[in-house]
């Protein structure tokens, strides 16, 4: 047969269209387009092998006839790419390719082969292609993803209790500003915290899941009161504007759960049942879990030990009071693997070691989000808290600002600061400074004990005269591939600075940080139902402001350069308060969930990317130089678009190719054929390697179809709870 100028052209683009609009990602496979030979080329769904950095590698299956009635003959397509990521609406966009290979079974002319390569690799560039991120998870492998970092594992002060408790941390002991929330009104405020703590007189007052609290000391006896100091009544009616905004403008409809307030002035955890704790088998496993809460508690029979996991880190005690020890998630006992998926607590398979979705987990990790950065328009505010005091970091020929208000690195007479994932360079401490199109030498070398260590996971790929290309990977939010699984946080208290200004630094614990397959990293909020009380007490003038990924609700009015939230890291989207989403397996809402799941706010599109809404920075942008160096258009000018006769294909979605190009198709009873192009027909093959790659696709599909059920559903929403800890993070970036 016959093989069209147009075939490989044509179907590279539809290897890297998943998803034809960064609006929606569930994209119908197979494709078909009509050739400008009048022949009808069929892609199937693309197989990515490998991602190192932002270099993609991997295959697809196609094939082309004349006609409808006539017989297709298949083949493979081999390809290298680099990307640029949007983690937001979970795509990436193609932009340089080189075509490594392409066979067609039964087709010998590879001279006519090789010609069409060379054309399509000049030709790409034109094109407006996306690959699917969540066809990047389930697919390429995770074997070398782990870093060899050493983490502090050990376990924080865990509290339990049995009645609606909120956690309030306090770094160190409590230190109070005076700040301004407007030109005319001054309060004192605890500025080493990320709650709204106020003192007026002789009372401290304390805002937490939609109620304040009141105490003459800071540390305990908090008791509800509805009567604030008239100082302090513009504070509460700020608050109260900022929750009724967030919540589309209506009155909340349930009132807030009244909690008992514990303050911790170290690194802590909150475990809380809903009375005593009932347990309940998990089918198939010598494992009982705890249905009355939102925490992860779990008791194995056989021993009767009680396990517990903590910022993706496992903890086992003989009892929920304690004493707990660090357990590595390869050595939990071996039905931790065995919880099906589909049921209730199979979101913490993505913490087991060895199991598909912590494998998904580790590769999510290590997907970048890119940015395009503009070196006239981009720019950085760097503050020091008097004059810049740096100090060595061990390992490296590096020296850390202590006293500045983001990460700012001395290596030799050069400085360096990173801001919302991008590198700034400068001659002197206090700049000027401009957009850096490299990193410093020693960056990889940090190690996890020093506060600059997430630096080490912005990166800097590629740059012309005019821009420079960059991303970031979650480790620089605070998610980490540990050992076989993902963890946030390094678990190592970086020591703040404290003096005119207070300058925190990134943290592991006091947040319920938990990571799930459907929504990544979140804060856990505890059991008060009703209103979206998370996220209001925070800010009011200098102190906490993290990395933000994960974001509350709103960011009241009279935020002032105080706390913000921590880096969690999330994928596809937020999971809506009242929502149970679906998970592996097409996990069913279950009316048997207990009605604490935890709140981890809405679906904001603007919110998971920090390189949005930034001053000369661009996720959108596809103009980057060629890997021969030769410059692409210039900003601004959009390629070319092709395909404009590309349609849905009536063709299943069960064609496959391995890596020697052989073509395989699965029937719906799972069996396998093999394709011979020369007597046109599927022969019976026991190539069970394809199965791999057959689950790669059925995850892929179903992890698009949650996160496109998730948006459809999410929306600015009162659901809500009491508030576990408010965020954490540093300010440093």
């Amino acid at each position: 047969m016959r093989i069209p100028k147009s075939l490989l052209l044509l179907s590279t683009a539809f290897v890297f269209s998943l998803n034809a609009s960064a609006q929606k990602t569930n994209v119908h496979y197979p494709k078909e387009i009509t050739s400008s030979q009048k022949e009808i080329i069929t892609i199937y769904q693309p197989q990515p092998e490998s991602m190192n950095g932002n270099l993609v590698t991997g295959r697809a299956a196609l094939s082309v006839r004349k006609t409808a009635k006539d017989e297709p003959v298949f083949g493979a397509l081999f390809f290298e790419a680099r990307i640029a990521t949007d983690k937001n609406n979970r795509t990436a966009s193609l932009v340089s390719m080189k075509v490594t290979n392409a066979k067609f079974p039964g087709i010998e002319d590879t001279t006519k082969l090789k010609r069409l390569i060379n054309e399509i690799e000049t030709e790409v560039p034109k094109w407006n292609m996306v690959i699917s991120i969540d066809a990047l998870v389930t697919s390429i492998s995770a074997e070398s993803a782990t870093t060899k970092d050493e983490f502090n594992n050990s376990p924080p002060k865990i509290y339990y209790a049995t009645k609606p408790t909120a956690l309030v941390y306090i770094d160190k002991d409590p230190k109070i500003q005076k700040v301004k929330i407007d030109k005319d009104v001054e309060v004192e405020r605890v500025v080493n915290t990320p709650s709204l703590i106020l003192k007026d007189g002789d009372y401290f007052y304390l805002y937490s899941a939609g109620l304040w609290y009141k105490s003459e000391s800071v540390l305990s006896g908090w008791k509800k009161t509805k009567k604030l100091p008239k100082k302090l009544k513009s504070v509460g009616e700020k608050v109260k504007e900022a929750e009724k905004k967030n919540n589309g403008g209506e009155e909340p409809k349930e009132d807030p759960t009244e909690t008992e307030i514990i303050v911790s002035l170290a690194p802590a955890e909150l475990l809380q049942t809903e009375g005593e704790p009932l347990f309940k088998i998990i089918q198939g496993t010598s494992l009982l879990y705890a249905s009355n809460t939102s925490d992860q508690i779990f008791k194995d029979v056989n021993t009767q030990a009680t396990y517990t996991l903590l910022s993706g880190r496992w903890y086992t005690a003989a009892k929920l009071e304690g004493p707990w020890t660090y357990v590595p998630s390869d050595k939990l006992p071996a039905d931790f693997a065995k919880i099906p998926a589909g049921t209730d607590k199979d979101e913490v398979l993505a913490n087991v070691a060895g199991t598909p979705e912590a494998e998904e987990a580790k590769i999510d990790a290590q997907i970048p989000q890119t940015a395009k950065v503009d070196r006239k328009t981009a720019k950085i505010d760097v503050k020091y808290d008097g004059t810049p005091k740096f100090s060595k970091i061990e390992g490296t020929a590096l020296e850390l600002a202590e006293n500045a208000n983001v990460t700012v690195l001395k290596e030799e007479n050069k400085y360096y600061a990173v801001e919302n994932g991008v590198w700034f360079s400068a001659p002197a401490a206090t700049g000027p400074w401009s957009v850096s199109d490299e990193r410093p030498k020693d960056v990889s070398k940090i190690p996890a004990s020093s506060s600059a260590y997430n630096t080490k996971y912005v990166y800097v790929y590629e740059s012309t005269p005019e821009v420079v290309y960059v991303g970031y990977t979650p480790g620089y939010m605070g998610c980490y591939v540990y050992g076989p699984t993902v963890v946030y946080g390094t678990g190592f208290y970086y020591a703040p600075w404290y003096g005119a200004a207070y300058y925190p630094r990134p943290v592991t614990w006091g947040f319920g940080m938990s990571y799930n397959p459907w929504y990544g990293w979140s804060m856990s909020v505890g059991f008060s139902t009703g209103y979206m009380h998370v996220g209001f007490s925070f800010g009011m003038g200098g102190g906490w402001y993290g990395p933000p990924m994960y974001y509350p609700p709103y960011r009241p009015p009279y935020y002032g350069g105080g706390y913000y939230p921590p880096g969690g890291y999330r994928p596809p989207g937020y999971n809506p308060p009242g929502y149970n989403p679906p998970g592996y397996g097409n996990r069913p809402n279950n009316p048997n969930r207990p009605s604490n799941q935890p709140s981890v706010g809405h679906f904001d599109n603007n919110r998971g990317n920090i390189y949005n809404n930034q001053a000369g920075v661009s996720t959108n942008d596809r103009q980057r130089p060629s890997q021969g160096g030769s410059s692409r258009p210039s900003a601004g000018q959009l390629p070319s678009q092709g395909g404009g006769n590309m349609r849905p294909s009536t063709a299943n979605n069960n064609v496959y190719t391995d890596r020697q190009g052989n073509v395989y198709q699965r029937d719906n009873k799972g069996n396998w054929s093999q394709r011979d192009n020369k007597s046109n027909s599927w022969q019976p093959s026991t190539n069970n390697n394809m199965n791999r790659d057959a689950q790669a696709r059925d995850r892929s599909n179903m992890r698009t179809n949650n996160y496109n059920q998730q948006r459809s559903m999410s929306r600015p929403s009162g659901g809500g709870g009491g508030m576990r800890g408010g965020g954490g993070g540093g300010r440093r970036r």
